[in-house]
């Protein structure tokens, strides 16, 4: 059996069935259970420290009998498997596939239904799922509930956000699990669109910490044809179970044998920086299936956005929520239409000039008037320009620059009306050489009655990706369901939002100091994000006198997200002329780079501070950011990540010693030494604070 022990208990208790499994390095310890009325449990430790109690596991289905009980083991199968494989985009060159893993065959007495449990232990945590086989006796079903239970053992400390069907756009809440109450939360969030909720449930990944010093995550990887999982939280006894969002009618999952549910997974660490560091959410994904991957590249972008988030241009054309402003229903335009041709050309020479690969115009095509709130079927056709929006000549000039212009698909949620359209807009963009697409989804989903994390809506996004593979298209999904490691299967899925994005701190209270050290822990787990930093006018006041918002971090953290935060498409998302007058901070956004061989994490703590190096692709050159929460902060790093032997022009971007996020936002400091790798940096991070060094190789 591979060194796994099996024990058959026939006494008084209330086990009749048990199995473990080790991880490679045998520090974690996986036992699965049938109890005595046959319901499959299992149960998780680190050494002698336990991480899951015992836990149950089990399927509802709807009008049948639930496969939650009455299973005996027909078989188990221990498995060891290795092998190292290559992303198209990533963190790192190469990645280390290695766990042990167990199927378990198990038999429903009163129905004869099979159900195998699949469980995969890696040396950083647990994954398992549900499989069922095809079968004379079971074909099409109705997942009406998922029991699959995670027992905690203590009132750990939890970063967490509500259980909110339709929106992953909070900051995060650090409190005990005992104290979790999503009613109790100020709602005035700047979230536009909220669906349902309730007291206890949150989001997962849910990323803990233990008086021990363990740190844990719960979370799901290759959510495929599935509903997102939430977590329903016991505050009393720190159960957790799993919360499916349900579809128009209440229904969570329609299945057809053979079929497999998303893996379950549970991280765990004594060392906050293997959370980071581990690749176990890709590894649970299927390989690449796009064959040809020289078109899949990745890019550093402008674009006409963030001039509308504070106020100085519109994406409409006519006027917000006034389609018809002529007697004969015609569009006169208001002036501040943000996405004309001589706008385009103006990024477009931007980008040309700073070495940028790409332009983003949002706001280009008719609907923009009536677009939002309405609930409205037909709104965009994805094809249709504004008057003053001239797509040849702006596909011509691109050409001219060498600049690649990105599409953007805002549908409004009417995901029925996009999907009628989607191959004539892939058509339209082919023909005017757009190779990316921003899509987008703001507001109630279309068809009626559907969220954005239920099983029709993660099946449409997973579509929009692999026909866009069938287009060489890239694709930036906003308000999408957030990933769970798709981009392994299809790495033209670049990027995603799914989470509190650089935007909320134009128009609303904005996103915490400790927002980006929160983040790599729980969102980043799943996929690359397309956060948009690089603000350098910090207080919206630059815009309107009369505004009080603002960015939450200095300058220069906002230089160190290019690095904290990973993502192949990574947004310069100011102005142009903001930055043409810091021109030597600009310089750090040229100089990084999006797309690494290697990744180090050197420090890390949850909701404090992070500080992460990256090697370029090819290249010598490595890049670190480190940031801070709102508490200033000193450290000493260690450069023994560096080459041997060879020396560094380190370029530091730093914060003034007079920074703070809020009283001094825009004081920095830059200055270069020389390094080996044998040397040490002090940094000094300003609260709310950062710090970002290029270490370009001598000679």
């Amino acid at each position: 059996m591979n060194k796994l022990i099996v024990f058959m208990i026939f006494s008084a208790s209330s086990i009749a069935f048990s199995q473990n499994l080790q991880s490679p390095d045998k520090q974690l310890k996986m036992i699965f259970y049938i109890s005595e009325n046959g319901t499959p449990q299992y149960e998780l430790l680190l050494g002698s420290e336990v991480v899951i109690n015992k836990s149950n596991l089990g399927l509802e289905l709807k009008n049948e009998q639930g496969l939650t009980s009455g299973f005996s083991v027909q078989n188990t199968t221990p498995t060891t498997f290795k092998e190292n494989w290559n992303p198209v985009l990533g963190e790192y060159k190469t990645i280390e596939n290695h766990y042990n893993g167990l199927m378990i065959e198990l038999i429903q007495n009163a129905t004869n239904r099979k159900v195998h449990l699949h469980f995969k232990l890696y040396n950083e945590g647990l994954a398992f799922r549900y499989e069922i086989s095809t079968q004379s006796n079971f074909n099409y079903f109705v997942v009406s509930d998922e029991v699959t239970q995670f027992n905690l053992v203590g009132n750990h400390k939890a970063f967490w956000i509500p259980g909110d069907y339709d929106s992953q756009e909070y900051a995060y809440n650090e409190t005990k699990l005992s104290e979790i109450d999503v009613l109790s939360l100020d709602m005035n969030n700047g979230i536009g669109m909220k669906g349902p909720m309730t007291k206890t449930r949150i989001q997962s990944p849910v990323m803990m910490k233990t008086n021990s010093g363990l740190y844990i995550t719960i979370f799901e990887a290759a959510v495929v044809n599935y509903p997102i999982m939430h977590l329903d939280v016991n505050t009393d006894t720190f159960a957790m179970q799993s919360h499916l969002v349900p579809n128009a009618i209440g229904d969570k999952a329609y299945l057809q044998a053979p079929a497999k549910t998303p893996w379950r997974t549970i991280m765990v660490s004594k060392d906050a920086r293997k959370i980071l560091s581990s690749q176990m959410i890709l590894n649970l994904n299927e390989p690449n299936v796009i064959e040809d991957t020289s078109w899949i590249k990745p890019m550093k972008y402008v674009g006409i956005w963030w001039e509308m988030h504070v106020g100085k241009a519109t994406w409409d054309y006519a006027g917000s929520q006034n389609a018809q402003n002529t007697t004969d229903g015609s569009l006169k335009p208001t002036g501040k239409h943000g996405a004309t041709t001589a706008n385009a050309k103006r990024y477009i020479d931007f980008a040309a000039k700073h070495g940028f690969d790409g332009v983003l115009v949002e706001g280009w095509n008719v609907g923009w008037e009536d677009w939002f709130g309405n609930w409205k079927e037909e709104v965009f056709d994805f094809v249709t320009s504004y008057p003053d929006f001239d797509v040849e000549e702006v596909k011509r000039y691109a050409q001219s620059r060498e600049v690649q212009m990105i599409m953007h698909h805002e549908t409004s949620g009417s995901v029925s009306n996009y999907e009628r359209r989607l191959d004539r807009a892939f058509d339209f963009m082919k023909k005017n050489d757009y190779n990316a697409v921003k899509t987008g989804y703001v507001g109630k989903i279309i068809p009626r009655g559907e969220w954005h994390d239920g099983q029709a809506m993660v099946n449409h996004f997973n579509y929009v990706v692999q026909r866009a593979a069938d287009y060489k298209i890239l694709v930036n999904s906003h308000e999408s369901s957030r990933p769970t490691g798709l981009h392994r299967t299809y790495p033209n899925y670049i990027a995603s939002e799914a989470a509190r994005g650089n935007e909320f701190n134009a128009w609303s209270n904005g996103n915490p100091p400790a927002h980006e050290t929160i983040l790599p822990f729980t969102r980043f787990l799943g996929g690359p994000m397309d956060y948009t930093p690089g603000i350098f006018e910090i207080k919206m006041s630059h815009y309107d006198p009369t505004k009080s918002e603002q960015v939450h971090t200095t300058l220069a953290k906002q230089l160190a997200l290019y690095v904290t935060i990973y993502s192949p498409l990574q947004m310069a998302a100011d102005l142009p002329e903001n930055y043409e007058k810091y021109p030597d901070a600009f310089q750090f956004i040229k100089d990084v780079e999006v797309d690494w061989d290697d990744t180090k994490i050197l420090e890390a703590e949850p909701g404090d501070y992070i500080t992460i190096a990256r090697k370029t692709k090819g290249k010598e050159t490595w890049f670190l950011g480190g940031i801070t929460d709102e508490n200033a902060r000193k450290t000493e790093i260690a450069l023994d990540f560096l080459s041997p032997g060879k020396k560094y022009k380190a370029t530091i971007y730093e914060d003034a010693k007079d920074a703070h996020w809020e009283k001094n936002p825009k004081a920095y400091a830059i200055r270069t030494v020389e390094v080996t790798s044998k040397s040490k940096l002090k940094l000094n991070l300003a609260a709310g604070g950062g710090t970002a060094i290029s270490f370009q190789p001598l000679n």
